[in-house]
């Protein structure tokens, strides 16, 4: 018989915090490190022009940027081409081997540089849709990140109606721009909890319980929003500091998480409540917004959080594409 004084055996054991949100959310990997994906076990994955920046730096991912230079000196001879055939291609080799990992769907990003460019944006779309293809994968596992400025939102509006495109709309940081995302049809929104709560804390505001934080209140109202008016437009909450944030939004469609936050999910054994649920939200006292384009920019003008944090989640992921590009020219001229 067991003493009162010995530990719990393995069976009786919590299961972990991590394993806990899974059975309320999908988890995505929110990394290009294939490692740290083939540990955690996401069902999807998102990468963008930093996490790809990071990875394409790195030895053991040499072979897909020899690949990528590869194929771009075999479709043209002008440099500049070149860069951005290898630019596309590295991205769309990244997306095949994560595919390999995950069972869901992969994110890959359109050129920051075409976030007020509707028609580039659905070019480039389409262009990486089209490389895919190429590698044998089917376009229902992608889905094509664009920024959620009007034009992005009606670039994705034109995908998903016309091209069947499924497209993830990430920089989201107001709520003007998800009822947008929702009333286009998009699949997929990516609200970003830790770059909301990064400008306030800039601002002072550093002590927030976990539900008052103001990325945890401006997804769950999005949330709730969705649910409640049966859009089919799902919430991805991206962007994390902390587990506190994450462990706020059990219950939202997914999450896209880090690896060292996944780890320390992996390593708590705390319990998880359930915060999101649809029966919820439905029954709440919500009034319905009417969106079009003047709505939308008034409303996001008025919002400085939002404003700022678009324009410069724009400029950020425009500069880490620059010096992807950089890299690439660099081995590119050295061949």
């Amino acid at each position: 018989m067991s003493s009162a004084n010995e530990p719990p055996s393995k069976s009786m054991k919590m299961a972990s915090a991590l394993d806990q949100l899974k059975a309320h959310t999908v988890v995505v990997a929110d990394t290009g490190d294939f490692e740290a994906m083939k540990r955690f076990k996401p069902t999807d994955a998102t990468t963008n022009p930093s996490l790809v920046l990071q990875a394409a730096s790195q030895p053991q991912y040499a072979h897909l940027v020899e690949q990528a230079i590869s194929y771009a000196k075999s479709h043209s001879s002008d440099l500049t081409t070149q860069v951005s055939l290898a630019l596309d291609k590295l991205c769309v080799l990244f997306g095949c081997e994560i595919l390999k990992i995950v069972p869901g769907r992969v994110s890959t990003e359109v050129d920051a540089g075409l976030s007020f460019n509707k028609e580039g944006s659905i070019n480039k779309a389409l262009k990486l849709i089209e490389m895919y293809k190429e590698a044998g994968i089917d376009k229902e596992r992608i889905l094509i990140k664009l920024a959620s400025s009007w034009e992005g939102i009606e670039a994705a509006k034109v995908l998903e109606s016309e091209h069947g495109v499924h497209c993830n709309l990430t920089l989201l940081f107001s709520f003007c721009q998800a009822v947008a995302c929702a009333e286009a049809g998009v699949t997929l929104i990516s609200p970003f909890v830790g770059r909301i709560y990064d400008w306030y804390v800039a601002r002072g505001e550093k002590d927030f319980a976990m539900l008052d934080d103001p990325g945890v209140q401006s997804v769950t109202r999005i949330y709730n929003y969705y649910k409640k008016f049966g859009y089919g437009t799902v919430v991805m909450g991206a962007s994390f500091r902390n587990t506190d944030q994450i462990i706020g939004l059990t219950g939202c469609d997914l999450l896209t998480i880090s690896p060292s936050l996944l780890g320390k999910l992996e390593a708590a054994e705390q319990e998880i409540v359930r915060q999101l649920e649809p029966s919820k939200a439905q029954a709440m006292d919500i009034e319905r917004i009417e969106m079009n384009e003047a709505a939308f920019r008034w409303m996001l003008n008025e919002d400085q959080m939002a404003t700022d944090k678009l324009s410069d989640g724009i400029r950020k992921f425009k500069a880490d594409g620059r010096k992807l590009e950089d890299l690439l020219r660099a081995r590119l001229q050295a061949e």
